[in-house]
């Protein structure tokens, strides 16, 4: 049996509302505390200026999540604060610092927050990066740069795909690494029934819903499905598009393409902001779950569908298609309109749901929070 170990996990949580990188955070938290480890999670007072951040706010309005020690600490922009906060976990004498990285926005501060830590424990504290991205989905000058400071502070690295695990041979070739599947996000409430959860959607019960969910931004492809929403495949089928996330971008880009696609009336939009306790709704009233996105590593939104026990169209980028079998738990295609009309028209006019849904239980089981932990575990033994 493994020592009780103490853990602390540096990222994003509440009460910022961070969407999947929050909800994460607090979730693996949980899953150590279960097992007997002492966890605390260290997050963010400040984590983008204001400027910075696309959204309408980064705090959420739900209760906190229970059972949880979260220390609103890091400034993401003032090197003093990193100094502080490294000192006082530090102080704390943990066993392990996982630190979460999407961003190289973020390196300056968690690359010299993990350096400290290190430094004040002669190197005893070990560190592991779980990393989502490693090149960013939407790059910008001087990336590679900050990724090499952020990569150049930690001792062994987790990826959530295959990709992201090519993607650290570019900066590192020499640390511990491993690749675990993100696991299920199993903490969005329990399933209820399609004709529930329309109904409190106020949602015409009479047709099916295809969904999209999370936050809107370019590389996600909204575009590349509200043009397969007009294609003669799927237009003439029973069935409307929900999409349910808050704007990251130019919102008039889309509205002037629903207006000229002329698809108002097969859209139902809740675009803004949904929070964790309404996001059961979303997926339980929908047939299938659709990403359309033209690049990406991995995606959270998957692990929710395979909560909720839902089929997916996903498109072949990164490690999107490691997760989705093809023809099996749902379609995967490339990031081009008619092949994602052609998915669409496949699952309906086959009536492929059930068949897929049944698969979806299957398939889930290899997506645990205790598999993460193992991954962990064993790093921190070879770093």
């Amino acid at each position: 049996m493994e020592a009780r170990k103490k853990v602390v996990i540096i990222g994003s949580a509440y009460p910022l509302r961070g969407g999947g990188i929050s909800t994460f955070n607090e979730r693996l938290a949980k899953a150590f505390s279960v097992r007997g480890d002492e966890v605390i999670i260290y997050t963010f007072s400040l984590q983008y200026p204001s400027f910075l951040f696309p959204g309408t706010t980064q705090y959420s309005t739900e209760p906190p999540p229970e059972g949880l020690e979260i220390r609103v600490r890091i400034n993401s922009i003032n090197p003093f604060n990193w100094i502080k906060t490294a000192f006082e976990i530090a102080k704390s004498n943990p066993d392990l610092a996982i630190f979460r990285f999407w961003i190289p926005f973020m390196a300056p501060c968690l690359g010299s927050i993990a350096r400290l830590i290190k430094w004040k424990t002669k190197r005893r504290v070990k560190i592991v990066a779980i990393t989502d991205n490693i090149i960013p989905h939407e790059r910008r000058p001087g990336d590679r740069l900050l990724v090499k400071y952020f990569t150049g502070s930690v001792d062994a690295f987790v990826a959530m795909s295959e990709s992201v695990l090519r993607d650290l041979s570019l900066f590192d070739k020499i640390k511990p690494r491993a690749y675990y599947p993100h696991p299920l996000y199993d903490n969005f409430g329990a399933v209820v029934s399609k004709e529930i959860a329309k109904q409190k959607l106020g949602m015409d019960e009479s047709y099916g819903y295809l969904l999209f969910f999370g936050f809107i931004r370019d590389y996600k492809g909204l575009d590349l499905l509200l043009e397969a929403m007009s294609n003669p495949k799927v237009s003439d089928l029973k069935i409307k598009l929900l999409i349910a996330g808050e704007y990251y971008g130019n919102e008039d880009k889309y509205s002037e393409l629903i207006s000229k696609l002329g698809i108002g009336d097969k859209l139902v939009l809740q675009t803004r902001f949904i929070p964790n306790s309404e996001v059961y709704l979303y997926f339980c009233a929908s047939d299938i779950v659709v990403q359309p996105y033209k690049n990406a590593t991995q995606s959270g939104v998957t692990q929710i569908a395979y909560h909720f026990g839902k089929p997916m169209i996903t498109t072949r980028v990164g490690g999107l298609s490691e997760m989705v079998p093809d023809g099996k738990v749902g379609y995967v295609v490339e990031p081009e309109q008619n092949d994602i009309a052609e998915a669409i028209s496949k699952f309906y006019i086959g009536n492929k749901e059930e068949e897929f849904i049944e698969n979806v239980k299957k398939e889930k089981v290899r997506f645990s929070w205790d598999g993460l932990l193992n991954t962990i575990d064993n790093l921190y033994k070879l770093s």
